[in-house]
């Protein structure tokens, strides 16, 4: 190598290994700062009942100091001790007394949307997931706004303490396909009214331009393949809707839109598509496909006949263009628990 081609070489390999220590380092930072920060919020949160406890003081009064407390410490500390954060301090040392059961992955702004929730399972759910799947605070707000805890729990046909339990210690986990599916869809990120018609391939569109949104009312391990994916049976193309691939059942998802109720020919195509990518599509490391039918309307009985009988895993969920009433799905669950009881 001559005097020119050293001082212009560029070792591509170098590059990449420092960079790797620079982003390594700045996450460890980042958690340091993060679980140091949350337990300084805990701490504070701590004096603050020890205090109230001393004191004999009612909530009431309580609400006064924590207010006269907000605006001294904003003084003489700057931002970040509003009386809503410093609500939101006492209620964390309130609901975990033991900080050390939380998540290290969470961060502050995570933990205020959580405690919004009252319900200790359902919490315990949106903090798993949220570990679990990385959501981001918009992201979290978006699935505890869409009951993603009902519909998860009603999405079998069926609730029980069992399944409360499951979900509340672990999250969401993806066994096998039934663990997929929801019902209902959300699609609230498309903006459409939901008495509005609407063409399935402009619902197809409509969904490809929103597709971060998509896969995230998908789920965990959801991969984009692509739309309209040509089928040829005999010199014959047909066109499943949307493919997906979930890296965690290392599985294709395919997907069949249908602006309509669930008809008995749904099925039937949808298993075909299925046969196809069993047969011509999948390699020796990939799983049975998946179908999922997404319907405009369903009904459980007429969904029963149509979806048994097939070998393949088939499935039909209805959608619906606006978050669900959340005090109806949270009745729906509760009912189900005390009528096995």
């Amino acid at each position: 190598m001559n005097e020119v081609d050293k001082i212009t070489f560029i070792d591509t390999d170098l590059i990449e290994s420092i960079k790797q220590i620079i982003v390594s380092s700045r996450i460890n930072i980042y958690e340091k700062v993060n679980q140091e920060l949350i337990n300084t919020y805990w701490k504070i949160g701590k004096k603050i009942i020890d205090s109230e406890q001393i004191n004999n003081i009612d909530f009431k009064t309580s609400r006064i100091i924590i207010l006269n407390l907000s605006k001294q410490l904003t003084i003489e500390l700057g931002k970040g001790f509003s009386r809503s954060n410093l609500f939101n301090m006492r209620k964390f040392y309130i609901e975990y007394p033991d900080v050390r059961t939380l998540s290290g992955h969470l961060s502050w702004s995570h933990i205020c949307e959580l405690l919004i929730i009252d319900d200790k399972e359902k919490r315990s759910f949106y903090a798993k997931e949220t570990v679990n799947s990385l959501w981001s605070i918009r992201e979290l707000r978006r699935q505890i706004d869409s009951s993603l805890y009902e519909r998860l729990l009603l999405s079998s046909g069926k609730s029980n303490k069992e399944k409360v339990l499951e979900l509340s210690k672990s999250g969401n986990i993806i066994s096998k396909p039934e663990d997929l599916i929801k019902d209902p869809y959300v699609f609230e990120f498309l903006g459409i009214p939901e008495n509005k018609p609407i063409l399935e391939k402009d619902l197809e569109q409509k969904l490809i331009r929103h597709i971060e949104d998509f896969l995230l009312e998908l789920g965990k391990g959801f991969m984009f393949v692509g739309s309209q994916q040509r089928i040829t049976i005999n010199n014959i193309h047909f066109f499943v809707d949307m493919v997906f691939y979930n890296k965690i059942l290392r599985c294709y998802i395919l997907i069949e839109l249908k602006t309509t109720k669930l008809n008995i020919s749904d099925a039937g195509q949808l298993n075909t598509y299925l046969n196809f990518y069993k047969t011509e599509i999948n390699d020796e490391n990939d799983n049975l496909p998946v179908g999922i039918i997404l319907c405009a309307e369903k009904d459980e009985i007429t969904a029963e006949y149509i979806l048994s009988g097939f070998e393949n895993a088939l499935f039909a969920s209805k959608y619906t263009m606006i978050l669900p009433d959340k005090q109806k799905l949270i009745d729906e669950v509760e009912n189900v628990i005390k009528s096995e009881n």
